[in-house]
């Protein structure tokens, strides 16, 4: 919003209500791709019994489901994304509008906040994988020399990267590190049958390094610190795709 602008109160619309809602990145970057209309979906509420409470679930259009350029292959995003309802709080938010001439112009006040998930599917543990292979991917930097190198390397018989890497390997046993995806596919198939594991348990099932472990957690997993599951991991809500799921204590 321009700092310059000027609000346009004419006309305001104080008793108008809106939502704020928080979307998924990938989904709104599939809602700038809509054509014609630029209809994205539909959205439904509904309500079960007189005292019940209303169920919100955006549905996207078919054609917008089609994702391409992450790992240079095309995946779907999920369809259906119901929504969590939350109070505003006692806070006073308001919808802002602004044109190309930097006027700012009321739209609404805010009266109910969501957040929109997408529902745990196959198409959407593809999607996450997928992302977290893109977001491990290091980054490539090429740089120009001023003047041509000119040490000569002689040859060792071995390298000292080499060296370190057996010395850990025997202090370590059997567990070297493996390729980031497989230590993520084993977890994923083990919190699949489980919801909470202690990292002596994980340790063992996916035969990796303690830290090792610990580090590729933290990008899709919670560590509990109290409650009866105490010192255990589970999945982050959106990576959970199990039955029956439980809430941690708090």
């Amino acid at each position: 919003m321009s700092e310059k602008g000027e609000v346009d109160l004419t006309g305001a619309k104080l008793n108008t209500g809106v939502w704020l809602v928080k979307v998924p990145k990938y989904l709104s970057q599939q809602w700038a791709k809509a054509t014609g209309r630029g209809e994205v979906g539909k959205l439904r509420i509904c309500k079960k019994g007189n005292q019940g409470k209303a169920e919100v679930s955006f549905t996207l259009n078919e054609e917008l489901t089609v994702i391409e350029g992450i790992e240079d292959k095309t995946v779907c995003a999920p369809r259906e994304h119901p929504f969590t309802m939350q109070t505003v709080g006692g806070q006073a938010l308001a919808v802002f509008t602004e044109n190309s001439s930097d006027k700012i112009a009321l739209e609404g006040v805010v009266v109910q906040r969501a957040e929109c998930r997408p529902a745990v599917s196959e198409s959407y543990m593809k999607l996450k994988r997928l992302q977290i292979e893109e977001s491990s991917k290091p980054v490539r930097l090429s740089q120009q020399l001023s003047k041509a190198v000119t040490s000569n390397y002689k040859p060792v018989a071995n390298h000292a990267y080499n060296l370190e890497y057996e010395r850990k390997k025997k202090e370590e046993g059997k567990r070297a590190r493996v390729d980031k995806q497989q230590v993520l596919d084993m977890l994923f198939s083990a919190f699949e049958k489980h919801q909470y594991y202690n990292i002596k348990d994980l340790v063992d099932i996916t035969k990796q390094p303690v830290s090792y472990l610990k580090e590729i957690l933290r990008d899709i997993g919670v560590y509990n610190v109290k409650g009866t599951h105490k010192n255990t991991w589970e999945l982050k809500p959106e990576y959970r795709h199990y039955q029956g799921e439980e809430k941690t204590d708090e």
